[in-house]
């Protein structure tokens, strides 16, 4: 597509409201912690969606203004959600309510769970025991938007949005949910706005990967920055990577580069293509890197890799890392700092409980620092 922003073009803060805006589904999230969900007696309450999440660690983290788009079921799960958003710093005035009164409009439901806030069961894993993630997201509300229910010309012409991301869980969720997302990509590049998506397959969201493909092939075209590790690429959009399960980052790195390669040359519109690295040795332990293709220059920017890392929880680092670049790309830094961001920010939020950091920028500097030096962690007194 002629008209799709590269990264280097990215409009300047003063010509827009937004610096950030997520389109995508967010849920309710529950954390037995130390044991599987079905022998839990307690758990811990975090709101995270993988396109939502960016918009979070946008505004959060590095301060920037950022708005998520989704839909809500009015009622007390809802208002839990839009409160963990706030808390975050998230705009969240662009959520899309429906009411519970039943009365026949466009956004109303039930107040007997006909329509529901999604909500999502974690366990974390531990050792040889993996991570597993429990969904109930069958009826959810944002499942029911469909073409022509956000108003993208004044958001992205009125307001003015300088960067948009959304992603390949919200655009397999539902048979209206690729329309919308593609509307909305097309009318964020009529505006000269930067577009990001994450690939971020997942098998229980569409178990169909031929139709996963055609759904990202169609917006794909539309897009500036593609995020998506060797799995996602096959999954999503059908490219194989020939790289053994186990490699070590290097000989990744090197596969990986051939596949970019070729993704970019089927999509002349990419001018950014990254992804997080996890090399994980035990649900407790990961190795980490990251990887940022610059299209135009044919010139990958690369983190160092962080070896044996204990985690706490192993959810959100791709949408971390994805928030981290963005971040880096719309305060004006290089893509070797871009990286380094994504990076930095990707492993923080394994080290931290819920789908996102919430910890201040100069922790994720502080973080660079350290992996770029190769020094430990102090204790700060």
């Amino acid at each position: 597509m002629s008209n799709v922003v590269r990264f280097d073009k990215i409009k300047p803060a003063a010509q827009c409201r937004y610096d950030g805006i997520s389109l995508g589904e967010v849920m309710l999230r529950f954390n037995p912690d130390d044991v599987p969900t079905e022998r839990a007696t307690a758990m811990r309450v975090f709101q995270g969606g993988g396109e939502t999440n960016v918009a979070c660690g946008l505004a959060y983290t590095f301060g920037l203004r950022a708005a998520v788009v989704t839909a809500l079921v009015d009622d007390e799960v809802g208002r839990s959600i839009r409160n963990q958003l706030r808390t975050a710093g998230v705009d969240t005035g662009r959520i899309i309510w429906f009411n519970t009164a039943s009365d026949g409009s466009h956004f109303s439901t039930d107040g007997k769970g006909g329509l529901m806030n999604g909500i999502n069961f974690t366990y974390n894993g531990k050792g040889v025991i993996p991570s597993s993630t429990c969904y109930y997201r069958a009826h959810t509300a944002v499942r029911e938007l469909r073409c022509g229910d956000v108003d993208w010309a004044a958001l992205f012409g009125k307001d003015g949005v300088r960067a948009f991301n959304t992603g390949g869980i919200y655009t397999l969720i539902s048979p209206t949910s690729a329309d919308l997302a593609i509307e909305a990509v097309q009318a964020a590049n009529a505006n000269g706005t930067f577009v990001a998506a994450d690939l971020n397959y997942r098998s229980k969201v569409e178990p169909d990967k031929e139709k996963a493909r055609k759904i990202n092939r169609r917006i794909a075209p539309y897009l500036g920055f593609l995020v998506g590790n060797d799995s996602d690429m096959h999954d999503a959009l059908g490219y194989e990577t020939k790289v053994a399960k186990k490699a070590g980052f290097d000989e990744w790195l090197a596969a990986y580069q051939q596949t970019v390669r070729q993704v970019a040359k089927d999509f002349p519109n990419l001018s950014l293509i990254g992804t997080q690295w996890r090399g994980a040795t035990s649900a407790d332990t990961i190795d980490w890197g990251a990887a940022l293709y610059n299209v135009d220059a044919d010139t990958f920017h690369v983190a160092p890799v962080r070896r044996e890392v204990p985690i706490l929880d192993r959810t959100g680092g791709g949408d971390s890392f994805t928030s981290g670049v963005l971040a880096a790309l719309l305060k004006g830094k290089n893509l070797d700092t871009a990286v380094q961001w994504g990076a930095a920010h990707g492993v923080l939020v394994q080290e931290t409980p819920g789908d996102i950091t919430m910890v201040e920028e100069k922790l994720v500097i502080a973080e660079c620092k350290r992996a770029l030096g190769g020094g430990g962690v102090k204790a700060v007194r």
